[in-house]
């Protein structure tokens, strides 16, 4: 998985990523979600734009991050919710060796990725 560069700060070891499949960090003051879907590690902010609760508590399904407050799915590379306008911060994700590192600053989505 090919990202941005960016201001990389190591958020979590790879290895607790793999085991947990999802979790909570907090990266520069900010609560970020790490996600594994297949191989990819993914990070959106914890605290969903919805009702404000925690994506790190929800599930992974079919590849899209599931909201266990109100069902909502989104997608884990762009934040983007199906059928909804609004989007749920992404940050840039970088795996080096045993690391796992993000970018704490919220991606821009792009013409790639339009909302």
């Amino acid at each position: 998985m090919e990202q941005q560069t960016g201001e990389w700060v190591r958020a979590a070891a790879l290895a607790e990523v793999r085991r947990r499949r999802r979790l909570a960090v907090t990266v520069e003051g900010r609560r970020i979600a790490l996600f594994l879907v297949g191989d990819d590690v993914y990070a959106l902010d914890d605290v969903c734009v919805h009702k404000q609760r925690s994506l790190s508590k929800g599930a992974v399904l079919n590849g899209r991050v599931i909201c266990p407050g109100h069902q909502w799915v989104f997608d884990p590379e762009t934040g983007e919710i199906e059928g909804r306008d609004e989007c749920q911060p992404s940050h840039a994700v970088r795996v080096d060796g045993g690391d796992v590192y993000v970018d704490p600053r919220p991606r821009i989505l792009s013409e790639e990725h339009p909302s």
